[in-house]
């Protein structure tokens, strides 16, 4: 088994594909594979990808984004798994030594999820992530999937639910936190460089996924947890700071002063 299985999901990306998979090849740590899961592109991205003994092409029908993921999963050798979408990148040269350095060797000490930072391109600030995960974070925000490494034998016995169109990844979350009791390692890393504006961020789907949560919420946690949560996101003015977070001027100032208040949590 290889340490990392780095897999792209792609449809007619075009040359955001092939950028992708350049800021993988740059590594600094040689112990990986690229999987690029292909849903039938016609644009023809993938055939001008390079030959290069690290990558391996899946080219199969599929029926969702989250199906096609659980295709690459089924093809993954690495010990851990890190999801790309076309269009990040891995945030420097050293991502994959720094994160092999934090997570154990040793099979008994296994990590099941470590996850880290990453930097949104858009707005051009830096988003930390949540050093502590409790269920609070769960309901309200969770890391990106960018920025999440999954163990192998995790992911290949517990799947995502292509059932959910926007948040499978979501779901599969908060199932490894409140069914399987796994706490996720928080690494002190920066993982991906985030393009946003991506499938999950069109009008249509930001009104599913708002559907979803709720769905998903209700599956995990009491309606007095979920209450309770709703009241402190209005009571911590969540829908301004969302805004604020969102805002390429203000983006920054805000991000750093969360990032210190993480830093005293952690």
């Amino acid at each position: 088994m290889i340490r990392f299985s780095i897999i792209v999901v792609c449809l007619n990306a075009g040359e955001e594909l092939h950028k992708t998979i350049g800021s993988v090849l740059e590594q600094t740590f040689e112990d990986y594979e690229i999987i690029v899961k292909d849903g039938g592109s016609s644009d023809g991205s993938v055939e001008n990808i390079a030959e290069n003994e690290k990558i391996r092409v899946i080219r199969k029908p599929d029926t969702s984004l989250y199906d096609a993921m659980n295709q690459a999963i089924d093809e993954a050798n690495g010990e851990y798994l890190l999801f790309l979408n076309c269009g990040d990148y891995l945030y420097d040269r050293n991502v994959l030594m720094n994160v092999s350095a934090c997570l154990p060797s040793d099979a008994t000490r296994s990590v099941k999820i470590a996850y880290g930072n990453i930097y949104n391109r858009t707005v051009g600030s830096a988003i930390m992530s949540n050093p502590r995960i409790d269920a609070f974070a769960c309901y309200r925000n969770i890391p990106c999937h960018q920025a999440c490494f999954y163990e192998n034998k995790l992911m290949k016995s517990r799947r995502y639910d292509p059932e959910y169109r926007v948040r499978a990844d979501y779901d599969h979350f908060l199932g490894c936190f409140f069914e399987e009791g796994i706490r996720p390692l928080y690494l002190p890393l920066f993982i991906a460089s985030y393009e946003g504006g991506g499938f999950s961020e069109t009008e249509a789907n930001i009104r599913r996924s708002k559907e979803e949560h709720k769905e998903i919420t209700a599956r995990y946690m009491s309606r007095l947890q979920i209450a309770w949560y709703k009241f402190l996101l209005i009571l911590t003015l969540a829908p301004l700071r969302t805004k604020i977070a969102q805002d390429p001027k203000l983006s920054g100032t805000y991000n750093a002063l969360k990032s210190k208040l993480y830093r005293h949590r952690g």
